[in-house]
């Protein structure tokens, strides 16, 4: 039942569909990888179940209060992985909904939000969102942090165009988690040329932010000419494990660096 428990899925093997796997994990907050070998089924589990048993709280939400007018267009999360919670809400007030992110241990997450707001004059300064980390438990809800969103309006070109680093970088993790996807959705037919196009994307994306994770396991499924340009040439054989890895993981990002 979705919101009643959390759960992380594994694949075992090759015989079973990734995409599967993984909306099963994204509706019910968990996790999912692939063990390629059995033997090492063992280990996962025992990694799993210590990842498990700390986890500190059991059921938090992130709840997002905007004023009149406004308009939640996203939220999702990008750290450590890429996940959509925008269809997930449950309004708890008129102008307040919680999107659900499951346990927590001592850990940090990082999301994406975006806010629609009305036209407003230049120099005003508005709250157009607030942001709460909340923890519910059988005796009620506590809210275990709070940030503000303000919303300045500007005549100034440099200031409206200007992305924030950490906007940009994780909007380029979420772009090399689809480029991998459409890029090994591409190769099963044998459009090599669509599939070299999208892989070759997804080495620039992950050389320039860093991800050497997702960078070796590209190395797994095409031949790197130029990281730089994205020139890559499919391998002419790929072990179905290796192109499963890169499937599963291609949803971990690395966080901006400082």
């Amino acid at each position: 039942m979705r919101g009643g428990f959390s759960c992380d899925c594994r694949g075992v093997g090759t015989d079973w569909d990734v995409d599967e796997l993984r909306k099963i994990a994204s509706a019910l907050l968990g996790t999912v990888d692939i063990v390629p070998n059995p033997a090492g089924l063992a280990a996962d589990f025992e990694a799993m179940m210590q990842a498990s048993m700390a986890k500190e709280v059991a059921d938090v939400a992130l709840r997002v209060w905007t004023p009149q007018h406004a308009t939640v267009r996203f939220v999702k999360q990008v750290a450590p992985a890429v996940g959509d919670l925008t269809g997930r809400c449950a309004q708890m007030a008129p102008q307040a909904v919680d999107y659900p992110t499951g346990a927590w241990g001592t850990e940090s997450r990082d999301y994406h939000l975006c806010v629609d707001v009305e036209p407003g004059r230049i120099g005003q300064e508005m709250l157009a969102a607030r942001v709460s980390l909340i923890l519910n438990t059988a005796s009620g809800r506590r809210a275990l942090g709070q940030g503000l969103i303000r919303a300045i309006w500007t005549e100034g070109e440099a200031l409206s165009t200007r992305m924030s680093r950490h906007v940009a970088h994780y909007t380029g993790q979420a772009e090399l988690a689809q480029a991998i996807q459409d890029g090994l959705e591409a190769r099963k037919p044998g459009d090599e040329d669509s599939a070299a196009l999208r892989l070759g994307r997804a080495v620039v994306l992950a050389h320039e932010s860093g991800n050497e994770d997702t960078a070796n396991l590209l190395a797994k499924v095409v031949d790197v000419i130029d990281p730089a340009t994205g020139t890559v040439r499919l391998k002419a054989k790929v072990a179905d494990a290796d192109e499963m890895a890169l499937d599963t993981r291609s949803i971990k990002t690395v966080r901006v660096k400082e």
